[in-house]
């Protein structure tokens, strides 16, 4: 079974091999990894895909969240890790201002992807500062619940044909 995990994690050197760690130690692949900031400069998201049981999942899961080590002191890595949807910000507006919201959303090149009217969730492709700015534009005129970022993404126009170096 495919499993969409994102992870809160303390944003220090060796956590994210920490977490990757748990994955690989046990045989399984993770098939896709998208690290990005988050509103707390103290952790990043990791937004992680791959397959397995749920036991097994839910296990890894589990462990995220025990101390590393077993000295005093220790911190844990992940502050907080569940099974995901696909990346997007999930804002409340109230019904006076649900047209207004919305409308801002596709003037901005964003899309509304669920439509229910207490609580919506919204998609924007942008560069960061643009992302950053429709975010802060956004919270003046609802109540912003969750913000997901995927972190940069780079694809080459004209690209050529990948060749085996030998």
């Amino acid at each position: 079974m495919r499993h969409i995990i994102a992870i809160h994690l303390q944003n220090e050197a060796g956590a994210l091999t920490r977490v990757t760690g748990l994955f690989s130690t046990r045989g399984y692949n993770i098939e896709s990894l998208s690290v990005a900031a988050t509103n707390d400069p103290t952790v990043s998201r990791v937004t992680l895909v791959t397959k397995g049981s749920d036991a097994v999942i839910q296990q890894i899961v589990n462990q995220l969240f025990e101390a590393r080590g077993r000295g005093r002191g220790r911190r844990h890595d992940a502050r907080r890790a569940h099974r995901a949807r696909a990346g997007a910000a999930e804002a409340e507006a109230r019904s006076k201002v649900t047209d207004a919201v919305r409308g801002y959303v596709v003037r901005s090149g964003g899309r509304v992807l669920d439509p229910r009217t207490e609580a919506f969730v919204v998609e924007l492709t942008a560069s960061e500062i643009e992302v950053s700015k429709f975010v802060e534009d956004l919270g003046e005129s609802c109540e912003i619940l969750d913000v997901v970022r995927s972190g940069a993404l780079g694809v080459a126009r004209y690209a050529r044909n990948l060749q085996v170096v030998r």
